[in-house]
């Protein structure tokens, strides 16, 4: 069962409906050999010839094969009845009957959570099957809303699937004169009983009837519903549109009209875009904050709202369209009928679910049986694409560790990334990891926000604890993990270990720069420049809530770094940051900041997102004794020494992530001591607070 945050619904699923043209190329997709995806997205392949030059063939390949083996859960369109509700949601309660829509949530599944804006009530005389149709519906809705259509107008509707069905009958239901085209006689039969005023499968009569039915005209406006790599249909719509007149995409076709067709009659071409405003926006679907509807009339939800009107005042027969009824248990065996043509026509295929099974609370699972003991037993809680690519591959290549139990939000997730790593136990719920006996080591790999909190539970449940970087995101957060860390340091023997994913200083070019310091009597002056790249600032990591900016999620680890050459603690910060539009260019993605050590020595910060990504990340310049250092991107490091000049080179970049994960498991079984304490790892993250106060104070911040 998926866990449920502050602003989701836990549902129930009691039907859910399959959209065949999109399942059905997801599937085609996930079965191509790994060329033949590369050749279905050429896009990707050229992003990762450019990382690789960069960052090495080896890791990037192996983030790029962490990216693919994401499983893909099928399925963005559901009913059922609320079981429980986050935090922050008022609109819903349990029991409620409710419309879920939006793919990785509305999914083909038990159990299903789903943010407040992706859900809608089901009027009473509305079946769950019906609601079902939720997503389909509205994406239908968008199609004819973005034809900007005026009372007596005439439609023209090509591709008679089950959302051109749909389309039909909404267009019906608001007064509009249909004309219908399928190359299938099934279809255009079944849209002839629904309703349509003009319908054919033959392209030449169809557009005789359109002529007829238009008074020689033309249609005001066509809609594209088919699923179809040829460009027959836009050919075909440009033919039958009126002078002015629009043709809008809503299915998958080959939109590469003749320009000077188009040219001619002065069509609009538009392509709709899923269910309307809102959807993909992550601070409307996921955060639940809607938009004015004095400004957004017709969002997604409000559409899903209008959709199960139309539904309940039976202006659209939803009863007609379901061809097929299988138990979600029987899913399997159904979409291999499909994809071998076998069982079919398809168009409306509803999954149904128990409505008998006792609902449980089974957020916990055992996989595997324990094949040995050890003396670190680990739990990991989150797997997102970082954690799957690089820190869970690199864990799991260690010797004498016992995986024990992976906690992710998502049971699909933790199911997956469990069974290939050989973890004993998954579960949706972390608190099963700091309640268990037999953990005594927590990784967490969660967003930024969930780690104080939970870097706090498991200090206090006595575990030994690594977190990505970084360790929080405010100051009064850092003051209460440092309380609790002080409260339990009383007793060095049951002090757990504390550590926070600063890789960089266990990378060997690291190692390798420091062994040329270990006699120096001077500071050091360090510059370190990031090409950090453009990061959208919609993104969650510039949210203060969630990723609390990449001043705090990135720049700790160059201070930390510092820390380790200088040996010395950061005393004081001055940054100054671009004047820009904050849009275009982010201005605390491009920012430069000074730091002053305790020993004197001076660290230089040349942070900006406004470089080439094809450029250098990352290179790291020491000054000290006649001496300069320098790292370029953790692959190659050039050493200037008394005129003559070393070099060590790595065959891919070599960042430090699986010596610090050594290290952790060495401290936790005897065999080394901590090479971090709480003092740096306290005064990187202070620092990074202290950052953003200099860039609002425009002063120096002591810390």
């Amino acid at each position: 069962m998926p866990n449920v945050s502050a602003n989701n619904l836990l549902v129930k699923n009691y039907a859910s409906l399959v959209s065949i043209g999109t399942e059905l190329s997801i599937i085609e997709l996930g079965r191509k050999s790994l060329l033949g995806k590369a050749r279905a997205r050429p896009d990707l392949v050229k992003r990762f010839l450019d990382k690789a030059k960069k960052e090495g063939f080896l890791k990037t390949f192996q983030e790029a094969m962490g990216r693919l083996d994401n499983p893909v859960p099928l399925g963005y369109s559901s009913a059922g009845i609320v079981v429980e509700v986050g935090r922050n949601i008022h609109k819903f309660a349990p029991g409620d009957r409710v419309a879920c829509i939006g793919a990785g949530y509305a999914s083909h599944a038990e159990y299903v959570a789903v943010p407040e804006n992706l859900c809608c009530r089901i009027p009473e005389n509305v079946s769950f099957e019906e609601a079902s149709f939720g997503m389909l519906g509205i994406i239908a809705m968008h199609g004819i809303r973005c034809g900007n259509l005026t009372f007596g107008e005439k439609v023209a509707v090509i591709g008679l699937g089950l959302l051109g069905l749909l389309t039909i009958q909404i267009l019906k239901a608001y007064g509009f004169m249909v004309m219908g085209f399928d190359i299938d006689e099934s279809k255009v039969e079944m849209a002839r009983k629904l309703g349509v005023d003009a319908v054919s499968s033959d392209a030449e009569v169809f557009e005789n009837l359109v002529d007829k039915y238009t008074n020689g005209f033309g249609a005001d406006a066509v809609i594209i519903t088919a699923a179809t790599k040829s460009d027959a249909p836009i050919h075909l719509a440009v033919e039958i549109a009126r002078f002015r007149g629009r043709i809008v995409v809503v299915g998958v076709a080959d939109i590469h009209p003749d320009r000077n067709e188009l040219w001619h009659k002065e069509l609009e071409l538009i392509v709709s875009k899923a269910a309307g405003p809102g959807s993909l926006d992550p601070i409307y679907e996921n955060k639940g904050i809607d938009y004015p509807l004095g400004y957004v009339r017709w969002t997604e939800n409000r559409n899903l709202e209008e959709f199960l009107r139309l539904v309940s005042e039976k202006k659209v027969n939803l009863e007609q369209l379901i061809t097929h009824r299988f138990q979600i248990e029987e899913a399997v065996q159904v979409y291999e009928n499909m994809m071998s043509n076998r069982g079919g026509p398809y168009v409306g295929v509803v999954l149904k679910y128990s409505a008998e099974k006792e609902i449980t609370e089974e957020r916990f699972k055992k996989i595997r049986e324990t094949l040995e003991s050890s003396s670190v037993t680990l739990g990991v809680i989150g797997a997102g694409l970082f954690g799957k690519a690089l820190l869970i591959p690199a864990l799991s290549k260690l010797s004498d560790v016992r995986f024990h139990t992976l906690s992710t939000s998502s049971g699909i997730n933790a199911y997956h990334v469990a069974k290939k790593y050989g973890f004993e136990n998954v579960t949706t719920d972390y608190k099963e990891i700091l309640n268990n006996k037999e953990i005594n080591s927590v990784f967490i790999l969660t967003p930024h926000r969930l780690h104080a909190k939970m870097v706090i539970e498991c200090l206090q449940a006595g575990k030994h604890t690594f977190v990505e970087k970084p360790l929080c995101i405010n100051e009064e957060e850092l003051k209460e993990i440092t309380g609790v860390y002080s409260s339990l340091a009383n007793d060095e023997k049951s002090l757990p270990f504390l550590m926070v994913g600063y890789n960089r200083r266990f990378s060997p070019h690291t190692y390798k720069l420091k062994s040329f310091l270990s006699n120096r009597k001077d500071p050091l002056m360090i510059i370190y420049r990031v090409n950090a790249g453009f990061v959208p600032p919609e993104h969650w990591v510039h949210s203060e809530e969630e990723g609390g900016g990449r001043i705090i999620g990135e720049i700790c680890h160059f201070i930390d770094l510092m820390i380790y050459l200088t040996d010395s603690l950061p005393m004081q910060v001055y940054a100054e940051r671009v004047s820009g539009n904050n849009k275009t260019i982010v201005n605390d993605d491009n920012v430069s900041i000074v730091i002053k050590f305790k020993d004197g020595s001076v660290g230089n910060i040349f942070y900006s997102a406004s470089g080439d990504k094809a450029f250098s990340r990352e290179r790291v310049e020491v000054y000290s004794e006649g001496k300069t250092l320098i790292i370029e991107d953790f692959k190659n490091s050039y050493f200037w020494l008394g005129g003559r000049t070393k070099k060590f080179k790595t065959l891919n970049q070599e960042i430090g992530y699986k010596e610090e994960l050594s290290h952790f498991i060495n401290v936790i079984k005897g065999n080394e001591k901590p090479k971090i304490t709480y003092d740096e790892i306290y005064y990187s993250t202070l620092a990074t607070f202290k950052i953003n106060e200099s860039l609002s104070k425009g002063t120096v911040i002591h810390l």
